[in-house]
């Protein structure tokens, strides 16, 4: 009598089937239309080919549709590429090609590197292969085996990665037809599953095995998605993207730049200083009554970053400096400050605290520095030095919920007055490498968990959230705040982070009211993160169409003819007595010229005036993207610019004053 297996179902049902019974066996037992649409199973989670024996367990059947199928796609469609590379190119010799966000690769010997001009010639091949609608087959070879036939194949990557698998692991081949690769799987049924929305993206360089002591390789990416629409909405995206590249558009705007003799550290030109100095600005009038602003030293000793820990977690990321002075006693090993809580804990602990100060919140728009690869670094977004909108909050254990929801509520606003209104919070939970007791993190997670439940029930499911196990930092969980941009895109700003370990390392204490020494929770808060990064995340989320509140430069006066010079001057006073940043552009040129030229440099408003203006008093308004314009009195224009360019904290403060007169 044969064994069964036993399967439970999404719907909670259970069913027995023969030992040895194939994914492909159980969806056409469901019916035959599930069968054709399958794509691969999961057991308890994990995913396997629809021709792979079932075990007992949770099973669910794939489609296409799944969002699991997507990896799926996308990992057939790299072996596809390679086959195509091969039969096009006899000789190449293929090593790894895994899947990767968006997409994936594949890394290839060939003796002349790739072009892109081959890759419409390689998709092309791609196409027909996958009409062919050759089966994906597994087989296990022995790992003698396996080495035997790629050598013969001449295949000596793959030779060295047969060597590289540990003894007892199965060594899997997968094919297509008469094709095959090394592969740890799990593949769909057959390359017709891929579909055709895919598509080649381009051609690098890439060392074997990251290495630059080994031989260059040519990788050629491509990405790949269960429907035509999907692509298209892909490939619209990073066309906008590309149009939106904060590096590209702070050339254009003369905000920035980088260089060698700096890398990773930026050059602010004076219209982008202006923008930064407006977000730190706004950001303190935010703070103002609740926080205490700081500032702690750029370099420290490295003793306090041994207590702190970062020495032990962070050393690598660390600019070192050693001083050697005339006395002996001056050579001392001292590192920039990546990060300002250890100051801030200085700070806290100089003087004695008493419970009644408690909540105590310091801030400081702190300059850090860490270490990044030169490879990692990416205009504003990944650099080497950077602002941090940091604030440390010192509280008890009755309070850390309550300062957590208010931290919360000021996020929440911050971004919504910048024009972000899609946002998720997800609690990152303990990671497997922590520090600190077992019941800290127990009771931080679980006022957490209850801070999270709120947030979402008091933003009436407009705010969604999530967990992220294992992502906490080493010394606490934390909520990672991320927030979507005009064209879809996703971006990990602001975190609240709950610290029971910093205060224990350093013996920070407040008095208790039963006048006994007490540890303070210690919750670290960021709201931008990088200035620098929330900056690049703003040009590129406006497409370097500020808002006038925001842009370095608001308003250019520009003359239709030298006679209204004079009241173009006039105009431009009045505007910059009403707070406007104004230049004016009274050159003899062309006016359509003077438009272009100040479009390009994303100027949001330009005010045309000629005679006839001049003799109304009266300005015609071009907005950035637009072709119209408006005319209206000089008095109006003012009147309306002056409003438009007001922060939006400042317009609340102004409008609760006249709620509370009336």
């Amino acid at each position: 009598m044969s064994q069964s297996v036993s399967l439970t179902f999404p719907d909670g049902s259970v069913r027995s089937y023969d030992a040895g019974a194939t994914g492909r066996d159980v969806a056409e037992s469901i019916s035959k239309s599930l069968a054709k649409k399958a794509v691969a199973i999961a057991i308890d989670g994990t995913v396997r080919d629809l021709s792979e024996p079932v075990t007992d367990g949770k099973i669910e059947i794939i489609t296409r549709n799944d969002d699991r199928a997507l990896e799926l796609i996308r990992h057939d469609a790299a072996h596809v590429m390679a086959e195509a590379v091969q039969e096009l190119w006899p000789g190449t010799q293929v090593t790894i090609g895994p899947v990767i966000e968006n997409g994936f690769y594949y890394d290839f010997a060939k003796n002349e590197p790739f072009t892109p001009d081959d890759l419409p010639v390689i998709e092309k091949k791609m196409r027909e292969i996958i009409q062919r609608n050759k089966p994906f087959t597994r087989q296990i070879w022995s790992r003698e085996k396996a080495r035997q036939v790629f050598a013969d194949k001449g295949e000596r990557y793959k030779v060295e990665l047969v060597d590289a698998i540990p003894e007892g692991q199965d060594l899997k081949i997968y094919y297509q037809g008469d094709w095959f690769d090394l592969c740890r799987g799990p593949h769909m049924a057959s390359t017709g599953q891929i579909g055709t929305a895919f598509k080649l993206m381009k051609v690098a360089g890439a060392y074997w095995r990251g290495d630059s002591n080994n031989p260059m390789l040519t990788r050629i990416y491509g990405t790949a998605f269960a429907e035509q629409a999907d692509l298209d909405n892909y490939l619209h995206i990073l066309a906008e993207a590309e149009k939106r590249d904060h590096r590209r558009l702070g050339r254009e705007m003369d905000l920035f730049h980088f260089q060698e003799e700096g890398p990773g550290v930026v050059f602010w030109h004076g219209k982008g200083w202006r923008i930064f100095q407006t977000l730190v600005s706004y950001m303190r009038r935010r703070l103002e009554g609740d926080y205490q602003e700081v500032n702690a030293p750029q370099v420290l000793d490295k003793s306090l970053w041994e207590t702190s820990g970062h020495w032990g977690w962070y050393r690598d990321n660390m600019f070192k400096v050693t001083v050697a002075g005339d006395d002996t006693d001056d050579d001392r090993v001292f590192a920039l400050k990546p990060m300002n809580c250890p100051g801030h804990i200085q700070i806290f602990k100089h003087g004695l605290k008493s419970y009644r100060e408690l909540p105590i919140r310091l801030a400081e728009f702190g300059n850090v520095h860490r270490y990044e690869p030169s490879g990692a670094l990416h205009g504003l977004m990944r650099v080497r030095g950077f602002t941090q909108d940091d604030a440390h909050i010192f509280c008890t254990d009755e309070q850390m919920a309550a300062e957590c929801l208010k931290i919360n509520d000021l996020i929440l606003s911050v971004y919504e007055d910048f024009g972000f209104k899609e946002i998720v919070v997800k609690l990152s939970t303990r990671p497997e490498k922590r520090v600190g007791d077992d019941a800290l993190w127990d009771r931080a997670e679980s006022v957490m968990m209850e801070v999270l439940k709120t947030i979402e029930e008091q933003s009436g499911g407009r705010i969604k959230t999530g967990i992220l196990p294992g992502e906490g930092a080493f010394y606490g969980p934390k909520f990672e705040y991320t927030l979507k941009d005009a064209i879809g895109r996703e971006w990990q700003c602001g975190t609240t982070q709950v610290d029971f370990n910093l205060p224990e390392r350093f013996g920070a204490f407040y008095i208790d009211q039963h006048s006994e020494k007490t540890q303070p929770v210690m919750i670290h808060r960021a709201i931008c993160g990088s200035m620098e990064r929330f900056l690049g995340i703003l040009i590129e989320n406006f497409a370097g169409h500020m808002p006038l509140w925001v842009s370095p430069l608001q308003v250019v006066v520009a003359t239709i003819t030298s006679e209204a010079d004079g009241y173009g001057e006039e105009v431009a006073e009045a505007l910059r007595d009403a707070g406007l940043t104004v230049e004016t552009d009274f050159r003899n040129e062309k006016i359509n010229y003077k438009i272009r030229e100040h479009s390009v440099t994303k100027v949001p408003v330009i005010i045309v005036c000629g005679k006839k203006e001049a003799e109304e008093r009266s300005v015609n308004i071009r907005r950035l993207g637009s072709q119209a314009q408006t005319a209206m009195s000089l008095d109006e224009a003012i009147a309306s610019l002056s409003l438009e360019a007001t922060p939006p904290d400042v317009l609340r403060k102004r409008e609760a004053k006249r709620a509370k007169l009336a």
